[in-house]
């Protein structure tokens, strides 16, 4: 089907950030299952409202749409995503999970763990998860995830900072794979982009293939999770704050936290903020 965007293999002036070329990726990654069809557009308001209308035309399954730049994506809680031209993995996906709706809430966790796995590997960061979905090196934010549930499919984005400098990060406590890499070395988005969805391909196919059951990722999501075992705040999406200490993520993806008083409460959305690390 046509996807709307403007064109793709655009020509660009900064010389550090050369652009994804759909041709290569598109031999890198389509054999990849449930992956069949990926396009790079120039520039688009969001990647996931694109796959949206291609989702409600009844695109199927293994849709990837990378923009090069991204004018009006949005994060959790309604923060705007924009991300400068060439900067960075500005992706998003089509799934068609065929499991009970009541474990989709999975879906995300898995593409955050999938996903930081992969960076960690290509680059050798040492990436977390913040609950979530966020990626993060040393409580930094290296990558989010937001996923949008439609009728019979999940729209899944995500979004890499790759060479992104400080002044264009839009706030204090984010990064990017070059910030964290160092001056002297230099990231390249195509080898990352085919690494995240190498590594996410798979390991959604054996979610499925287990009737989307927690226990192939649930203990290796925890074990990745930086806010387990942490003092946390959570903004709910009501404008709630709530305080405790994460002490799990339940059998259905929740944050279970204990409040001062002793009491557990879980959460299936919200915002968290880790407290200081030690030293």
């Amino acid at each position: 089907m046509e996807i709307a965007g403007t064109g793709e293999t655009p020509s660009y002036a900064d010389l550090d950030r050369p652009p994804l070329v759909a041709r290569s990726l598109r031999t890198g990654v389509l054999r990849v299952p449930p992956w069949r069809e990926l396009h790079v557009l120039n520039e688009v308001g969001s990647t996931n409202d694109v796959v949206v209308v291609a989702a409600r035309a009844g695109e199927a399954e293994g849709l990837v749409v990378v923009a090069e730049s991204q004018t009006g994506g949005r994060g959790r809680l309604g923060r705007e995503w924009v991300s400068p031209p060439r900067a960075g993995i500005t992706m998003s996906m089509l799934l068609r999970p065929a499991v009970p709706v009541d474990r989709w809430s999975w879906l995300p966790l898995l593409v955050g763990l999938a996903s930081a796995r992969a960076v960690a590997e290509r680059t050798g960061l040492d990436v977390r998860l913040k609950w979530p979905n966020d990626l993060v090196v040393a409580d930094r934010k290296l990558c989010g995830v937001l996923a949008e549930v439609l009728s019979g499919a999940v729209v899944v984005g995500l979004g890499l900072n790759v060479s992104t400098r400080r002044a264009e990060l839009p706030r204090a406590d984010a990064t990017s794979v070059d910030l964290e890499l160092g001056a002297d070395e230099v990231a390249d988005r195509a080898p990352l982009l085919l690494a995240v969805l190498r590594a996410i391909g798979p390991d959604y196919l054996a979610w499925a293939d287990a009737d989307g059951s927690p226990d192939v990722l649930a203990a290796a999501y925890r074990a990745a999770c930086a806010s387990i075992g942490r003092r946390v705040l959570v903004s709910l999406p009501t404008g709630e704050q709530v305080a405790g200490d994460a002490v799990d993520v339940d059998e259905h993806g929740r944050l279970v936290l204990r409040r001062a008083g002793g009491e557990l409460v879980t959460f299936s959305a919200g915002d968290v903020t880790h407290a200081a690390l030690d030293g």
